[in-house]
């Protein structure tokens, strides 16, 4: 009778290196058999998506809010509420914390924004703001 073949966890390291994820085995000796250590490459870069105008680029890297100086920006909040509010120049924010439905004027349906979205929203645009959870962020007008 053949003995079973028995996969021993590997061990894998995360290095943030030049924008991408390494995975790799600690271990320096070679690997023997079918279930060699494998190395992985994952593209670190965060997705955009632009929706009615809105962009939002969801959890950034810390690189990226620190190449833009969003931590230097200056901060605005708000409690649970509903408003309406027009953009007279480009603001680009970062949610510190909260959760907001935004209505684009004159548009079916919503942009959702969270804590840990970059947002940017154009100059001229008119909205409401349903804020569902207490605003914190970092914002920037260009």
């Amino acid at each position: 009778m053949a003995s079973p073949m028995v996969a021993t966890p590997i061990q894998f390291q995360l290095q943030l290196q030049t924008g991408r994820l390494r995975y790799s085995s600690p271990s320096s000796t070679p690997s023997r058999g079918r279930f060699a250590a494998a190395r992985v490459m994952a593209s670190a870069e965060t997705v955009a998506t632009e929706k009615l105008g809105v962009r939002v680029e969801r959890n950034p890297p810390e690189t990226r809010l620190s190449e833009l100086g969003v931590r230097q920006w200056p901060k605005w909040g708000c409690e649970q509420s509903k408003f309406p509010w027009t953009y007279s120049a480009k603001e680009t924010c970062y949610l510190l914390q909260g959760k907001v439905k935004v209505y684009p004027e004159g548009e079916e349906g919503f942009v959702e924004i969270a804590a840990g979205d970059l947002v940017v929203f154009p100059k001229g645009m008119s909205c409401t703001w349903d804020v569902a959870e207490a605003v914190d962020k970092h914002y920037k007008f260009e």
